[in-house]
């Protein structure tokens, strides 16, 4: 078997805010596999480092994909305990070659074009006018669920914004999810968490930055808004230390990212453990293009979901790679009468 891995930079249509700075930007790679035999047919997965947040970003990213690389063609296996991305896009690599190298990695009524996946609306950080714009966009296009990000700008505004929010949609017109991606302190944390309670939201992503595990099971045990983590989540791959830090902490959702938390191995993992804690949870992306959101979207068929994902960043860059999935009202679906075009990507060949 033949294997190779290219690199490519997605642009973003509009700069996307997030209380870790301003996103115009995301770098990220494509691994190839095929038989020599027959080039023609390949699988090809995305291994979605996200720089500033993956546990694997290093110096050391690019070698191990070579080694990634010429053991596929060796045949013998690589240690991806710590490579999130890179494991989340070998795996999805071989599902796509296993299934024809159709892009189809798990066949089922979603790649049918006969089921849609519940999402919701995201709304990155800006001025205030311009996100009470994108709200209002987003409730026009038909989401009933949007997913606020919060954390950067000052919190009188974002409190100002989700008052006016509440004013036009009531909570049985419109869920509020907030993220805050680690915005908050634990010194001001429960007195900001007072303060969003009295707009029913649904849940609050992150509110203070990961690592603080003590202070974070305190806000779980005290909170008034259901809490969820998330960039806590990222770089555990041990199975004790998951389990510990689900008995400690205590959330009410874990969020994964199969990119960045495990793969979709990993990703299954944090769900059945977390369901012996009855912690509930969703999916995300992670700023993926279109190969691996197409990837997760139809992992997370296989799950059933009940509740909105948060699968909407398909539309979010100007480069993306042309596929067959599409946005519909607050639903993702995979249009059958439109077809995959993967660019000329400059392969590495090993």
């Amino acid at each position: 078997m033949k294997a190779a891995y290219a690199p490519y930079t997605l642009n973003f249509i509009t700069p996307g805010g997030t209380s870790r700075g301003i996103m115009k930007t995301k770098d990220t790679y494509f691994i190839k596999i095929w038989e020599e035999s027959c080039p023609e047919i390949f699988g090809i997965g995305e291994c979605a480092l996200f720089k500033g947040l993956s546990a694997e970003d290093n110096e050391n990213y690019e070698t191990k994909l070579v080694e990634l690389c010429q053991n596929i063609e060796n045949g013998v296996p690589t240690d991806l305990s710590c490579h999130s991305s890179i494991l989340f896009g070998f795996e999805t690599a071989i599902l796509d070659f296993t299934n024809g190298g159709k892009r189809i990695c798990y066949p089922s009524r979603f790649t049918d074009g006969e089921y849609k996946i519940p999402i919701n609306g995201l709304i990155w950080m800006g001025k205030k006018e311009e996100m009470i714009a994108r709200i209002d966009e987003k409730v026009a296009a038909g989401f009933h669920t949007i997913k606020l990000k919060i954390g950067a700008i000052d919190f009188k505004e974002e409190l100002e914004i989700i008052k006016h929010i509440r004013t036009k949609y009531s909570d049985k017109d419109l869920e509020i999810r907030v993220d805050a991606n680690g915005g908050f302190s634990p010194e001001n944390v429960m007195k900001r968490l007072s303060e969003l309670s009295k707009y029913n939201i649904h849940s609050i992503e992150q509110p203070i930055k990961a690592g603080q595990w003590e202070d974070m099971a305190q806000i779980c045990r005290n909170t008034p808004i259901p809490v969820a983590l998330d960039e806590e989540l990222i770089g555990i791959t041990h199975p004790m230390e998951m389990m510990e830090l689900l008995k400690t902490i205590r959330p009410h959702y874990i969020i994964l990212k199969p990119t960045l938390t495990g793969g979709l191995s990993g990703s299954l993992e944090w769900l059945k453990m977390a369901a012996q804690f009855q912690i509930g949870g969703w999916i995300t992306s992670a700023l993926e293009s279109n190969i691996g959101l197409n990837a997760i979207a139809q992992w997370v068929t296989t799950l059933q979901p009940k509740i909105p994902q948060g699968l909407g960043t398909g539309m979010v860059f100007s480069n993306n790679i042309e596929s067959p999935l599409r946005q519909w009202e607050d639903y993702l679906i995979y249009d059958k009468d439109k077809h995959w075009f993967i660019p000329d990507f400059k392969w590495n060949n090993i």
